[in-house]
């Protein structure tokens, strides 16, 4: 600022100094002018006064004194002429201005340049009694002439100016700039100086008192934006232009492996080396929107990863980071489900259609259509049952809440499902046994129905012939326990996690012998979890299994 205001002071002094010099000069120049042409006018009436009263002889008798007189005959004719030059050899000066000018009004004045010698001639005629004409002239320097010869002491003179100048925009600059310099913007209402600032000082502290405030409401805001980001689950990561961490937060930080400290800018690369979460970044850098799913600590996220676009161009990126294992997994169970819906459903059509088309050609033996017969409904049978079962856990899969809760007792549910399987435990040579006392809850009557049924179903058709299952119903509390044990061929270890799945079988031709369609324990899972509810199992090859159900009364 100081060299601004000793710039702006000094080309001032300047501007001024050559103005005035201009005007000066240009006034005196004109002045001189004046004064020259007035005294040029009073020689020339003296001249011809005198040629009047005394002829040409008064001429003779004059010293010009730096003026040039010259008579003039009427047709141009020079008679006397007062410099060195011969007046029979001049020119002709009729067509002169100021000639002609006096012939016509007795008077008559004219100026003409020399540019070779830069000098002014002045002229001023009179015409006299006897008609001839009596010319004064008298010669000025122009102003080009008079700079040029003044021009050594102008450029001393413009020297010492501009020194003393500089000298004293130097010294004004510092003393109004000094009161500037000195300024606390802290306390601003505090200062002391120019009157004029005063507005200034006010706006200032103003905005500072604003900013203030801003500031503060900032602090919160971001506070409150690191607490939400610090607690969601979902992993989100704020990336500069050149990849470089601005923001990440603790979700997305355990995920890279890495803390929220050591994160900032740091590139994602360097903390972790999953070549896809790269390669979205890299689109994303390049103003690309992209999604994909990737592995990440043994589970499946979804990458959300948006260029980010500011007034200039791209500014960075944002990545989120979702956790999709699960949904994942059950879109890999429900394409799993599909096939063996498929699967499942093709085996028992393509016997009934088998049988019969050979009952429809003719080619069966009268003795065999029986048999033929009883397979197709057996087989018919085992898709209806199937239908039925993928219908009940579509059902629940969808929370049965249109499906009433009532008061029901759970022992006597138990002993009537005993009653009606008591025909296939014979068959089976397996004795049933029910146990427990009058308990009664809240719930669905028809799933209570369907998970009893399964298990004591279930225990029956994977039990030895002379085994025994026995269901027990006891009270605990505020909750109803419903167990069921066999003594038949147990499950293995490595699959007890897996039988509650859909379709799945340990045993896939035993479970088609016996008509299973698979489906048994999943829908006894989804009606547990209706109830809110939880179901164990324990097993031992060879020995058995025992499955329990927990529910609660109300």
């Amino acid at each position: 600022m100081t060299k601004k205001i000793f710039k702006s002071i000094f080309v001032a002094a300047m501007v001024v100094m050559l103005v005035s010099f201009v005007l000066i000069f240009g006034v005196l120049y004109i002045y001189v002018n004046k004064v020259s042409m007035n005294q040029l006018r009073m020689q020339a009436d003296l001249a011809a006064a005198g040629v009047e009263q005394s002829g040409i002889a008064y001429l003779d008798s004059l010293d010009p004194s730096g003026y040039r007189i010259t008579l003039i005959e009427q047709d141009g004719t020079v008679l006397y002429e007062s410099s060195d030059a011969d007046a029979d050899k001049m020119e002709n000066h009729l067509e002169r201005e100021e000639v002609q000018e006096a012939l016509k009004t007795g008077e008559g004045e004219a100026q003409r340049f020399s540019r070779t010698l830069l000098e002014r001639y002045l002229y001023c005629a009179r015409k006299l009694g006897n008609g001839n004409i009596i010319r004064l002239s008298l010669s000025q320097y122009t102003a080009l002439r008079i700079f040029l010869t003044l021009l050594v002491p102008l450029i001393l003179i413009c020297i010492f100016a501009i020194f003393l100048s500089m000298l004293l925009a130097g010294r004004l600059s510092r003393r109004i700039v000094k009161p500037l310099n000195d300024v606390d913007l802290d306390h601003p209402l505090d200062n002391e100086g120019y009157d004029e600032l005063s507005p200034l000082f006010k706006r200032i502290n103003q905005q500072q008192t604003e900013l203030n405030e801003q500031e503060l409401e900032l602090e919160n805001k971001q506070s409150e934006l690191d607490t939400i980001l610090g607690n969601i689950s979902e992993g989100m990561i704020l990336l500069s232009a050149d990849g470089r961490i601005v923001s990440i937060n603790n979700a997305a930080a355990r995920l890279l492996g890495t803390s929220h400290k050591d994160a900032g800018g740091r590139k994602i690369i360097m903390i972790n080396r999953n070549i896809e979460l790269q390669d979205a970044i890299d689109r994303a850098l390049s103003g690309r929107k992209n999604e994909r799913v990737i592995t990440l600590k043994s589970r499946q996220y979804q990458v959300n990863a948006s260029p980010v676009a500011g007034e200039n161009g791209l500014r960075g990126a944002a990545i989120v980071l979702f956790d999709v294992t699960d949904k994942e997994q059950a879109e890999s169970m429900r394409r799993e489900f599909s096939a063996n819906v498929s699967h499942e459903l093709k085996t028992p059509l393509h016997a009934i259609s088998g049988y019969a088309e050979l009952m429809k050609d003719g080619v069966v033996r009268e003795g065999d259509v029986v048999p033929f017969a009883q397979k197709i409904y057996k087989e018919s049978q085992r898709a209806i049952q199937l239908v039925e079962d993928i219908i009940s856990l579509s059902h629940l899969d969808e929370g049965a809440d249109d499906m009433a809760r009532v008061k029901l007792d759970v022992y006597k549910i138990v002993k009537a499902e005993a009653e009606r399987l008591c025909g296939e435990a014979e068959r089976a040579g397996v004795q049933l046994i029910t146990e427990g006392e009058k308990t009664k809850m809240t719930g669905i009557p028809a799933l209570i129905q369907q998970i009893i049924h399964n298990l004591m179903d279930n225990a029956i058709k994977y039990n030895h012939a002379g085994g025994k299952v026995t269901a027990s119903v006891r009270s605990l509390g505020d909750e109803v326990e419903l167990s069921v044990s066999d003594t038949g061929i147990g499950i293995p270890e490595a699959d007890q996690q897996r039988v509650f799945e859909r379709f799945y079988r340990v045993d896939k031709s035993h479970s088609r012998a016996i008509g299973g369609t698979g489906l048994g324990l999943s829908i006894v899972k989804h009606a547990v979890q209706i109830h809110h509810g939880r179901i164990a199992l324990q097993s031992t090859p060879g020995e058995g299994t025992t499955i329990t159900v927990t529910m609660p009364k109300k």
